[in-house]
């Protein structure tokens, strides 16, 4: 049980962690580009919590900058899924989304994570990275 609960309070220090460098790369590219801009996304994003998972990731919030930055991003992500699919055998896409589902299970609907142990969050975070990874590099002006 208690293995458990440090696997769910891992879940959710993980994803605290992603929102924070998402809102971050999404405030500094912005800022480049203009010092008002910059100001606008970043109050915007006050209102980004919870809503990374890949979809809204996509399509709510790069897209925004323009669908130059969607594609550069869907090309690396693809790129590194499949190098990590041929080194690991296992999915970059698939762990990042995997961790957000079971934060939300554990802070949200309050359930332990029976589904995955602690070893398997800490790897997910670390596979999950790679998606951060790939966001920076494509939100390059």
């Amino acid at each position: 049980m208690i293995q458990a609960q440090y696997a769910g309070f891992a879940a959710v220090v993980s994803v605290t962690v992603y929102e924070l460098a998402i809102k971050e790369i999404f405030i500094e590219f912005a800022r480049k580009k203009h010092k008002v801009f910059g100001s606008h996304i970043e109050h915007h994003l006050k209102r980004l919590n919870g809503r990374i998972n890949l979809k809204d990731l996509k399509h709510d919030q790069i897209k925004r900058f323009g669908e130059k930055y969607l594609i550069r991003f869907d090309r690396l992500l693809k790129k590194r899924e499949n190098e990590i699919l041929r080194v690991e055998g296992k999915s970059v896409t698939t762990c990042y989304s995997n961790l957000i589902v079971w934060r939300n299970e554990f802070a949200h609907q309050g359930r332990l994570l029976t589904n995955a142990t602690y070893s398997e969050v800490c790897d997910a975070y670390r596979l999950g990275k790679i998606t951060i990874e790939c966001l920076e590099n494509s939100m390059i002006n």
